[in-house]
């Protein structure tokens, strides 16, 4: 595509140089650019693409998009092109090289503090179940009908995220399903793309060190509603606060969903065990194999998509009964002594809350609940003494351990969250600072009809250290404590 056509959605403000010679691809990554190429220029939070202009230029970028000024000292036979902004301009421009995409397929978003991934992995599985072919941007992987790719981030920069939807629409997916984190939002990282609908899950405390307020946080959120375009669909959370504010400018056709209020898709447990639920879904009874009264709403929002992406809600309840729990959510492994453990990803507060109140309804006093719980280095430090006062007042006992501690000390961010308990809640607390030791006892402290919480990393087979990410992966650890590996 030449240069011009492909920066036809955006505004330029100066040039200097042919804007008609043809670009072999766009990149915003200075290190993977290839002779041909266009380099965006994006200020990020870590470092500033301007900065890495000569590199890409060394490396064979003929033409650079960027938002300072274009340089007196230029180099020979090379394009520049100025913008207001290139962080907003990246999506437009990726959008546009890769031929639209968004336009081939319908693209569905998630978006809220807890239950994305299971959301779009759900509504992934469902699609193809109903024989469509589909794509999936997830947190735990990316898919391309049934071909899996590696994902490093809930929601890929602009350009990786339009190449993986131009090859769904390549290879014939009908659909996508999208985790939208607030960092994409905000980032733009989704600008340019057209969604055919977006859900809705809650909102809660996360992410603070990156928006700095509650109130950022909500209205990155809330920006993704308000780009909804006419034609398109909203759903939302309405048992949460925040769940009509986030629709409130939309253009998009609203609908509801809740587990105790009225909606338009309303749900509730008829029975429970650590296999699963009976639900009554709209008046119909469905047998589902995932757990938890946050499981119920997750599957509502699935429901509630897959009819307003046209189909019934006999197929919908049909099909939904046969769908198992996503890898590191609420996913029991049983002990031959007589007790479980759920490995679960739950990493903020409310998580731990929704978790440890689901084991509760199920062990209903029959046994303790032990929790193994830790929180991220070089993450929001204020979630810490909030995650053990939580962990505290739902279980038994907890076992404070490490999570991914990245560049900080294990034992700062375990005394973090010690700090935020009192004497008495202390009794219940004890802190082994190797996760592997903190499982392996919470194993040997379990009696028949106890639960084990082991909660946090989920579906992440590593621990990152230093930089490092090794090899941890909680569900060989609690199979290996349980004497099944």
């Amino acid at each position: 595509m030449n240069l011009s056509d492909t920066l036809k959605k955006i505004t330029v403000t100066a040039s200097v140089g042919d804007m008609q010679r043809e670009i072999s691809g766009v990149n915003m990554d200075s290190r993977l650019v290839k002779p041909g190429d266009l380099f965006i220029a994006v200020k990020g939070t870590q470092a500033d693409g301007h900065a890495y202009i000569p590199k890409a230029i060394e490396l064979g970028a003929t033409a650079i998009l960027m938002s300072e000024p274009i340089p007196e000292d230029r180099k020979e036979g090379i394009t520049y092109v100025q913008v207001d902004d290139t962080e907003d301009a990246v999506g437009k421009v990726a959008t546009q090289f890769y031929g639209d995409p968004t336009t081939k397929l319908k693209l569905v978003g998630v978006t809220g503090t807890n239950g994305k991934t299971t959301i779009a992995t759900v509504l992934y599985n469902m699609f193809r179940a109903f024989g469509h072919k589909c794509g999936l941007c997830s947190t735990v992987c990316n898919y391309i009908d049934g071909r899996a790719i590696p994902a490093d981030h809930t929601t890929p920069d602009p350009i990786t995220l339009n190449k993986l939807l131009a090859q769904m629409a390549e290879e014939g997916c009908e659909y996508a399903f999208m985790e939208c984190s607030s960092h994409a939002i905000h980032q733009k990282r989704i600008g340019g793309l057209r969604f055919a609908g977006g859900i809705f899950t809650n909102l809660t405390r996360d992410h603070l060190d990156y928006h700095k307020t509650f109130e950022n946080y909500r209205n990155a959120k809330k920006a993704f509603f308000d780009g909804l375009p006419k034609g398109s669909f909203a759903i939302t959370n309405a048992d949460d606060k925040n769940g009509m504010i986030m629709v409130q400018n939309t253009a998009a056709t609203v609908r509801t969903y809740s587990t105790r209020t009225a909606a338009d898709y309303k749900g509730r447990i008829l029975e429970e065990s650590i296999e699963g639920m009976m639900l009554d879904i709209d008046g119909r009874e469905v047998s589902v194999r995932f757990v938890g009264r946050f499981n119920v709403s997750n599957l509502l929002a699935v429901y509630g998509t897959a009819l307003m992406l046209g189909k019934t809600p006999e197929d919908t309840l049909r099909v939904l009964s046969a769908m198992h729990p996503v890898n590191g959510r609420f996913e029991a492994i049983h002990s031959p002594k007589g007790f479980n453990a759920i490995v679960d990803y739950a990493h903020t507060p409310d998580a731990l809350v929704n978790v440890l109140t689901a084991i509760g309804e199920i062990v209903k006093g029959k046994g303790h609940i032990i929790t193994v719980c830790g929180a991220g280095g070089n993450r929001d430090k204020g979630k810490r003494p909030l995650m053990a006062q939580e962990a505290v007042k739902g279980s038994d006992r907890v076992i404070i351990t490490s999570d991914n501690p990245r560049f900080e000390d294990p034992q700062d961010i375990i005394n973090d969250m010690l700090a935020g308990l009192n004497d008495e809640q202390r009794q219940k607390v004890i802190s082994i600072c190797d996760r592997r030791e903190a499982i392996r006892t919470a194993a040997m402290m379990a009696q028949p009809g106890d639960v084990i919480l082991v909660a946090g990393k989920g579906h992440e087979p590593y621990q990152e250290i230093k930089g490092v990410k090794h090899h941890f992966d909680d569900h060989e650890e609690i199979k290996k404590a349980f004497g099944l590996m």
